[in-house]
């Protein structure tokens, strides 16, 4: 079926291209394929070393910084142990990202995590991750960041009361729907877009920062005076705790989504994070510190925006900076997760675990626009979910589960595949340390928050039976009707989205030495 559905795609999508773009498709060499058949469809490589360090630091600093600071400080109960939480938070991010940087220079598929699980631990393990990100993880955090970008707005129009609920879920899905279409149109749009909220983010929290820093300097630092008392010290609490401070720098990973797409990836993949992840820790450190001195305990726990109560006792009545600024990185959060959820759910589908309609990228523009409306729609389905805290919970357990994973398949290549080609080579020590962490903000949680846990989990496990039936039986034992209905999908799906199926192109040397062991 495959094999009709590319020969279908040749007779939609024109065969040949301007020479001058040949490079932006296809490696050297990977043009023209051995029986002349003109050249690949493949994404094109237009992810500069800018787009990629706006591309993390954009994800990273979306609603988290806005929306967790409640959260750390909810669990850990003093200013100096949340700041604390805060710097471990930024510590173990840069393991992580580390890991990553060696992991994307080896493995150079998109998909992130998904594709080194798979590499590493085969297709059962890979597909239950892709399971848990179409049904929690991506919608969840999509959601989440929306929903705040809306409140942030809204709140501008109502400082004195709650901002209408209907008026917030509208506005959220209006941005959600928006976003979607410019990803649709051309890679160099979402890009745009990308670089342009991740400057004015970065300006408003500096705002923020300087701000902190003139209290400061006049002495008003009495919330420093005792800055541990009545800390927390049970387990459970501070796993909690760095769950909502990790929310905040979940997004590192963003650039691996799209490693296909990066120009030079094996030097901007991991130059951009090595960029990145100082920036990110010390903006969030002094964002919170700036929090700390203007808001008192009470002030902040009563908060369901903090940013905006910020500005409301210090900006007068300038206060509406705030609450616009604050919309805008969201914006510019949401637009980055969009980028690397639809390729991570284009991926899935070229490897053969989601519907083939879903590989499908544009014939002119190169857009995966079946992957960007399939990843549209699981985002207003979850924003029917009126907890936003909770869909942290479910969001933190098992994101961080898979990004374990991953890093423990780093640590099994190591031993199984040692000759590996690696532009990035690290230690083991970090990967080990990260591994730990990783399984103690698993296991904790499962006594200390076991309800939403166990969601977790029975999401997760929800995917066997789907990898059974459509997956694993071979294409003879498997349901007629879901072969049938694949194929009609894709058809109609090409003809309305004038898609085509895309070819992988593989990296020859490494897939010699990677049969060689």
């Amino acid at each position: 079926m495959k094999q009709k559905l590319l020969a279908m795609g040749r007779t939609l999508c024109p065969s040949s291209r301007a020479e001058s773009d040949l490079d932006l498709k296809a490696p050297a060499g990977a043009a023209s394929s051995p029986q002349g058949q003109g050249e690949k469809m493949v994404m094109r490589r237009e992810i500069s070393l800018a787009n990629g360090i706006c591309l993390i630091v954009g994800n990273m600093i979306g609603s988290g910084i806005f929306v967790s600071p409640k959260g750390v400080l909810l669990y850990s109960t003093s200013y100096g142990l949340s700041l604390v939480i805060w710097a471990l938070g930024g510590m173990f991010s840069v393991f992580g990202a580390l890991c990553y940087a060696e992991l994307g220079t080896t493995i150079t598929k998109s998909g992130a995590s998904y594709a080194y699980i798979l590499e590493a631990f085969g297709g059962f393990l890979a597909f239950i991750r892709l399971w848990t990100s179409i049904l929690l993880v991506e919608p969840a955090s999509q959601a989440v960041i929306s929903l705040t970008f809306a409140n942030y707005l809204v709140e501008a129009l109502y400082p004195t009361c709650q901002p209408p609920y209907d008026a917030v879920r509208l506005i959220a899905a209006a941005c959600l729907c928006m976003l979607i279409f410019i990803n649709c149109a051309y890679v160099k749009w979402g890009t745009l877009v990308q670089d342009v909220f991740t400057y004015t983010k970065i300006m408003s929290l500096i705002l923020i920062i300087t701000i902190g820093f003139i209290k400061i300097i006049t002495g008003e630092t009495k919330n420093f005076d005792s800055p541990f008392e009545g800390s927390s010290v049970e387990a459970g609490n501070i796993a909690l705790a760095l769950y909502s401070a990790l929310f905040s720098y979940s997004g590192w990973d963003t650039l691996n989504f799209v490693t296909e797409e990066i120009v030079n990836p094996e030097r901007n993949l991991p130059l951009a994070i090595a960029i990145s992840m100082p920036i990110v820790t010390i903006i969030y450190l002094l964002t919170n510190v700036a929090y700390y001195v203007v808001l008192d305990m009470p002030s902040f726990m009563a908060s369901d925006a903090v940013a905006v109560t910020f500005g409301n006792q210090v900006l007068g009545p300038m206060s509406w900076i705030v609450p616009i600024a604050v919309a805008m990185s969201c914006y510019g959060g949401l637009n980055a997760s969009i980028i690397a959820a639809s390729r991570l759910f284009f991926v899935g589908a070229r490897e053969g675990h989601l519907p083939d309609s879903l590989s499908l990228i544009h014939a002119t523009r190169y857009t995966p626009i079946p992957a960007l409306l399939f990843n549209c729609m699981m985002g207003l389905i979850f924003l029917c979910v009126e907890d936003v805290f909770q869909l942290i919970n479910y969001f933190s357990f098992s994101y961080w589960l898979y990004v374990g994973l991953s890093v423990a398949g780093l640590i099994y290549l190591r031993y199984t595949q040692p000759d590996r080609h690696r532009p990035v080579k690290l230690t083991l020590l970090f990967p080990f340390i990260y591994c730990v962490c990783s399984l103690f903000l698993i296991i904790v949680p499962l006594y200390s928050d076991t309800v939403n846990s166990l969601i977790g989990i029975a999401i997760a496990l929800s995917g066997v039976p789907v990898y059974y039936l459509c997956i694993y039986l071979p294409d003879e034992r498997r349901p007629r009707w879901v072969s049938r209905l694949n194929a009609a999908v894709t058809k109609y799906t090409q003809i309305m989205c004038c898609c085509c199926l895309t070819d992988l192109v593989v990296d020859t040397e490494n897939l010699a030495e990677s049969k060689t062991q």
